[in-house]
């Protein structure tokens, strides 16, 4: 017998992609920002591949007017799918965009009022079991996959964690910041998070990354909690209120974050994953020579 305390296992994740994309227009006036490719793969199959590594099996999306092509993607392509058979075609590049019947749960956010509240819309499908939240905007590229090595820290310690990255000192304003306490290994313990802070205030460098796992109860504070900065419901008010009352770690990210929702970052993960692709990486490798050259 294992003396490890029984915890719900992590089966749900939630995605939050409602946004405009306006800083991609005029690339996201038809297209949702979430389904422009990085290579050959949209941004949100990255996440999608991510999470079912790590065990994800029920994926809710919480979208808004104009998303519905996100859910076209992960549907069955008759029309497609016979003429590439007919053909002699394989579907291989299909595979990873079947989702079980049933495992795909779509709802609105009807008013854009931040990622909080965009969380708490997916509140009926999650009921009592802890989630996982993917941020699609940030491309975690590493293996094993940043939410797998969630969920491993996940089982050790149960609560709450958020993905952590340590960057230079002096950038740590333009994100969520952690207060940590003690350090084993990749794992930290969550003393407090801090939204933006200055940086001669920041309590660290390491900044929160787009990827979490929480605990139901954050339902609850979200509902009841009141806009933040920006005049939007922010997440991490309510997670900081979940400190001391569950435990609360932040798992170091072995691998790389592309910060795709700036257009130099979607270029940097174009350009690294297309690197490390063995079906293209030499000529790419070569052509950007001859560019820089």
């Amino acid at each position: 017998m294992s003396d490890k305390p029984f915890r719900k296992p992590v089966r749900k994740a939630v995605f939050p992609v409602a946004g405009l994309g306006t800083r991609f227009l005029p690339a996201t006036k038809a297209i949702p920002k979430e389904l422009l490719p990085v290579v050959d793969r949209p941004l949100i199959q990255y996440a999608v591949d991510e999470a079912r590594e790590a065990g994800i099996e029920e994926f809710v999306f919480v979208t808004g007017r104009g998303k519905t092509a996100i859910v076209e993607h992960f549907d069955t392509a008759y029309e497609l799918e016979a003429t590439m058979t007919g053909r002699g075609k394989s579907l291989d590049p299909l595979e990873p965009t079947r989702i079980q019947p049933g495992n795909l749960v779509t709802v609105r956010q009807q008013v854009p009022l931040g990622l909080g509240h965009a969380v708490w819309c997916a509140r009926a499908v999650i009921g009592d079991e802890p989630f996982a939240i993917f941020l699609p905007d940030e491309l975690m590229y590493g293996s094993p996959g940043c939410m797998k090595q969630m969920v491993e820290a996940y089982n050790e310690v149960g609560g709450n964690l958020v993905s952590v990255l340590e960057v230079p000192r002096e950038e740590v304003s333009s994100y969520g910041v952690i207060a940590p306490g003690q350090s084993n290994g990749a794992l930290t313990e969550v003393k407090g998070l801090v939204e933006k802070p200055k940086v001669d205030e920041a309590p660290s460098n390491k900044i929160v990354s787009g990827r979490y796992i929480l605990q139901p109860e954050i339902m609850g504070l979200l509902e009841t909690q009141g806009k933040g900065a920006g005049g939007e419901i922010q997440l991490t008010d309510s997670m900081a209120k979940l400190i001391g009352q569950q435990p609360f770690h932040a798992v170091t990210f072995a691998g790389r974050r592309f910060d795709c929702g700036s257009k130099v970052g979607f270029v940097e993960a174009t350009l690294a994953i297309a690197l490390d692709r063995p079906d293209m990486g030499a000529e790419v490798r070569e052509m950007a020579r001859k560019m820089l050259g």
